[in-house]
């Protein structure tokens, strides 16, 4: 799974929500650009330090075209480097608490796979921290080739300077070069957006991303879906607890075909919030072994 940082980064939401007066005065692009490439960081990494909460909300055209709310859910999640243990336990449904009984369900199913994960990791003689800080290697090296790939597969420009939930932010707009041949899975998706990235003034952190798709995007050589171009993203950070910038919200508007046949018109929200810091070595089970 590509970090969403970075597939949002330089990724309709309506930017009036914030204050938006355009000021010129703009910064050096070249060093502006640098300090923003040292402190590029993916959420995936930042996520995976603290447990949150995680509010989806999918919405479906009417007969009139208007946009009807068609399901919530609701989530605690409990992030994992490894995405497949990343634990997105639900506990509401169109604001009905789900029954204890099915909540204890998911519970179990999410021990089990941490169970096969011991298992296999004392056949192979590793325990759970060296596992987690050779994820942990893996991860940081596949985000710093992304991260230094940007500048090559981008041209990037300042487009202005605005004020944005109080602080100053630089607007950056970027398109994929014509003549540039991605190197990977994650770069070749990333040659396929443009948009535009409010970045903070003070300590060069994404703020907010607007992103959308100039080509279609498929998914196992189209047989399994095909992301329609058109489709857009928006990403909307906070700063959280007075520490780090992190996800508060991402909207999805766009179309895709999936399986070859069904065409299907999807706009979604995800909103994220209650932050709290954990350790996994200490949240891994949710039952005590009998």
């Amino acid at each position: 799974m590509i970090p969403i940082a970075i597939i949002l980064i330089f990724f309709m939401g309506n930017p009036a929500e914030a204050e938006m007066e355009f000021r010129s005065d703009l910064p050096d692009p070249d060093t502006f650009l640098q300090n923003v490439q040292d402190n590029l960081r993916s959420d995936r990494l930042l996520q995976s330090q603290y447990t949150f909460k995680m509010k989806q909300t999918n919405f479906e055209p009417d007969e009139n075209g208007d946009l009807q709310v068609t399901e919530v859910k609701e989530y605690e999640v409990y992030p994992f480097l490894d995405e497949e243990l990343t634990y997105r336990r639900l506990v509401s449904k169109n604001d009905q608490s789900l029954d204890p009984e099915e909540i204890e369900k998911q519970d179990l199913e999410h021990d089990k796979k941490l169970k096969k994960l011991e298992e296999k990791l004392a056949k192979e003689g590793i325990d759970f921290q060296t596992y987690q800080l050779r994820t942990e290697q893996e991860e940081r090296r596949k985000e710093e080739e992304i991260i230094e790939e940007l500048a090559r597969i981008y041209d990037i420009s300042i487009a202005g300077r605005t004020t944005m939930d109080g602080r100053e932010a630089i607007i950056l707009e970027f398109q994929p070069r014509p003549d540039y041949n991605p190197s990977s899975r994650e770069t070749k998706i990333l040659a396929k957006i443009s948009g535009k990235a409010w970045f903070c003034e003070q300590d060069y952190q994404l703020m907010r991303a607007e992103v959308e798709f100039i080509e279609d995007l498929s998914f196992g050589w189209g047989l399994l879906a095909r992301l329609h171009k058109g489709s857009r993203a928006t990403l909307r950070r906070q700063f959280i607890n007075e520490e780090v910038w992190m996800p508060a919200e991402v909207r999805f508007d766009g179309t895709a075909r999936v399986m070859l046949f069904k065409k299907i018109r999807f706009n979604a929200v995800n909103e994220f919030s209650s932050y709290r810091k954990f350790t996994v070595k200490t949240s891994l089970r949710f039952h005590d072994e009998q």
